[in-house]
């Protein structure tokens, strides 16, 4: 999520991480009470900060997650896709987006718009 979409969905945000950690991953980071929030990463030059929403680690790899809901900025929300898509691939990481009911035609059309092949993990509300 970009800033200006997570007031909206800090309990579906909290509904993924549990949803996680029923599935084995562990060092889990998300911003949310009682959890470390995930490390930032800032462009040079810039003031561009990218957070991921969540990340976890399961059998030694590390995994970024996005929850992906219908944005107000989705450009915003595709070149931060577009980031973590890439970092996960130079550091050998996995990075998957997390979806509810209602926000999944919006993830498919972001997910074609930016040519990544990536399966979405739904979890209903």
């Amino acid at each position: 999520m970009i800033s200006t979409d997570k007031a909206n969905y800090t309990e579906f945000l909290s509904r993924s991480v549990n949803y996680l950690e029923n599935r084995g991953f562990d060092n889990i980071k998300a911003d949310l009470e009682g959890y470390e929030t995930p490390k930032s990463f800032v462009r040079k030059g810039s003031d561009i900060t990218i957070t991921p929403d969540i990340v976890a680690d399961k059998k030694g790899i590390k995994h970024f997650f996005e929850i992906s809901v219908k944005s107000e900025k989705p450009h915003l929300l595709k070149s931060k896709w577009m980031f973590l898509d890439v970092l996960s691939k130079m550091k050998s990481y996995r990075f998957k987006i997390i979806s509810t009911k209602g926000h999944y035609k919006f993830t498919n059309t972001m997910l074609s718009d930016l040519n990544m092949e990536k399966t979405m993990i739904k979890i209903d509300s």
